[in-house]
């Protein structure tokens, strides 16, 4: 069982050496790369995604061990629905399997389970195991691990819209009182803090249609390593980079400079 207590997490930010004010509250992931991986290795792809698979349990207790409020992980995009239809369906089993053989990681380490997403589309076994992943964790109050699975911002900025059109024409809502935080509040991010740090792997600079609106003010870090390569000592190297950078959010550093 993870040590998450708040002195276990005390003793494991000191390990970082890094003020807690420069710890980010919450990591957003794009999990890039596994299909390079495998291929350059001479294997099938879908070897690059199991290989990926089995990183995430490594790098979530880490981010449990360092008291993260959140971390975001971008498993599967909408777009990603036009890929080989054996590669989408192997992916979809280890999905399942995944929510399966971590229930217990996360009752262990006191982790909130989310899903950021579509349901729309997804195998009803995929979504059996998430809704009871979600069950079994909802009563946890550490880190929340948002799982952005059949997710795109485009299409979560499109139905927070909607519905806050239905609200507003059914009389529930003031089109004069919409506002940034009402926008958020229909999002399915919403009552999860904006990340602080967007990581990706395999160093490709885009976003890909990842939390858009929610990282307006994120901070970037990419990293050539595959994410099957990705381990927490990279993820640490990541907050090492993020606690020196001076985050102005428009503005100027108090230097002046």
């Amino acid at each position: 069982m993870g040590d998450v207590s708040p002195g276990a997490i005390l003793a494991a930010r000191a390990e970082l050496n890094i003020p807690d004010e420069r710890i980010p509250r919450h990591i957003a992931i794009i999990m890039d790369g596994n299909g390079r991986w495998a291929s350059e290795r001479g294997l099938p792809r879908v070897m690059g995604h199991a290989a990926g698979a089995k990183v995430v349990r490594a790098v979530v207790t880490e981010a449990a061990r360092l008291g993260l409020g959140a971390l975001t992980l971008y498993s599967f995009s909408i777009e990603n629905w036009t890929r080989p239809k054996e590669e989408v369906s192997a992916l979809m089993h280890l999905y399942a399997e995944y929510l399966i053989n971590e229930r217990q990681m996360c009752i262990d380490h006191n982790i909130r389970l989310r899903h950021v997403g579509l349901r729309d589309g997804l195998p009803g076994s995929v979504l059996r195991e998430l809704d009871e992943s979600i069950r079994v964790s909802e009563g946890n109050t550490g880190m929340f691990l948002c799982l952005a699975l059949n997710y795109g911002s485009r299409a979560e900025i499109i139905a927070g819209v909607r519905q806050i059109a239905r609200e507003v024409a059914a009389g529930h809502l003031d089109a004069e009182l919409i506002d940034e935080q009402v926008i958020s509040d229909h999002l399915t991010t919403a009552g999860i803090p904006d990340p602080d740090l967007i990581v990706r792997t395999s160093g490709e600079m885009r976003l890909s249609n990842y939390l858009l609106w929610q990282s307006s003010y994120a901070e970037f870090y990419v990293t050539d390593v595959y994410w099957p390569d990705f381990s927490p000592g990279e993820l640490r190297n990541a907050i090492g980079a993020y606690s020196r950078r001076h985050r102005r959010f428009g503005g100027i550093r108090s230097t002046g400079k």
